[in-house]
């Protein structure tokens, strides 16, 4: 079996069921702040919820998901189009160069969304 180094799963079955499983937790944490925010929102009980631990739990899996869902089909996306077959040799440069990218923004993202969850 061939296997990509910058694969997240290292097999297409568990890319694919994490980016599943990704997906359920982004649908039901969507779901959870549409609820929240139904019948109004203000400052006061938006940080009396946020400060809840299970709330910052829920949030921070949320943000691992989504990092894990985005880098899964942006990694799908570059390997299908992004190829030296089609581009030459510039393809595979063109590919990882934006695979880096990528992933250092979502590094940053994902340390930026915990310390704001999770800083004092």
């Amino acid at each position: 079996m061939v296997t990509s180094v910058t694969s997240f799963g290292r097999s297409g079955l568990s890319d694919w069921l994490l980016q599943r499983v990704s997906g359920v937790i982004l649908l039901a944490y969507f779901l959870f702040i549409l609820a929240a925010v139904a019948g109004g929102v203000d400052y006061a009980s938006w940080r009396a919820l946020f400060d809840q631990v299970w709330v910052k739990v829920f949030s921070l899996m949320a943000l691992l998901s989504l990092a894990a869902h985005a880098w899964i089909g942006l990694w799908s996306v570059l390997t299908d189009y992004l190829t030296e077959r089609l581009m030459g040799t510039t393809g595979n440069v063109l590919r990882i160069s934006l695979q880096l990218l990528i992933s250092l923004a979502l590094f940053i993202y994902v340390v930026w969304g915990v310390q704001i969850l999770w800083g004092y």
